[in-house]
């Protein structure tokens, strides 16, 4: 199984390469956009601005390839910032469009009451609805934070975790085959790990019912 790790020039790609291949899996960095829709999962990781970031996917010309991504319902995962991207715009670039995947605000965290900004370290997550990424873990579970913007979804049946920094944080999402996580999971140890376990054991999931129903790679917009 082969899991393709998008390439936009993001910080932290490498450590996420290392989880998936010691998963037992194919890790592939890659910009490449067939090679991205062949690959039976996608990751898109992420550390840094929101505007820079979306300005290397349009210079790299994959947000077109991210909408097919989730069209053609390729399993998919975004880590830190590749969260955030998936939202139409942040507070930290006012103007600048995101990839208006799912709908949600990207807000500044708010500072106050001694908490440091940006939020760095361990944070305990609650679960509000069941989440095959979360499966196996239990509530309360810590998971590694680097981030000053958090997400406050705007339909609150995609929130898969929440987490308490300054005010209520939607720490992951879960719609169809888009999965999401504010915090690292390639960072938080063996909680992380069985995020990431979980991820890829939808992935071949999905994969396994592709080819037991004799549609091979093809997925629902490719079947006649």
């Amino acid at each position: 199984m082969v899991i393709a790790i998008i390439d936009y020039d993001a910080g932290n790609i490498k450590s996420v390469e290392k989880a998936v291949e010691f998963l037992g899996e194919t890790a592939v960095i890659t910009r490449d956009k067939q090679v991205i829709l062949s690959a039976d999962g996608v990751i898109l990781p992420g550390v840094g601005a929101f505007g820079d970031a979306m300005g290397k996917l349009r210079t790299y010309d994959l947000v077109d390839t991210i909408h097919e991504v989730v069209k053609r319902k390729i399993p998919f995962l975004g880590i830190c910032l590749g969260l955030q991207l998936l939202f139409e715009s942040s507070e930290e670039c006012p103007g600048v469009e995101g990839l208006s995947v799912l709908s949600g605000k990207i807000k500044k965290i708010p500072a106050g009451n001694g908490l440091k900004i940006p939020h760095i370290g361990w944070n305990d997550l609650k679960y509000p609805k069941k989440s095959r990424l979360f499966e196996g873990i239990h509530e309360n579970a810590y998971v590694y934070f680097v981030h000053s913007y958090y997400l406050e979804a705007s339909d609150p049946g995609i929130v898969a975790a929440t987490t308490e920094y300054g005010t209520l944080i939607h720490a992951s999402v879960e719609k169809d085959l888009v999965f999401a996580c504010q915090f690292h999971p390639e960072k938080s140890s063996a909680v992380g790990m069985k995020i990431l376990e979980n991820f890829l054991k939808i992935t071949k999931d999905e994969k396994t019912d592709f080819h037991c129903c004799g549609y091979d790679n093809l997925r629902d917009d490719d079947k006649l």
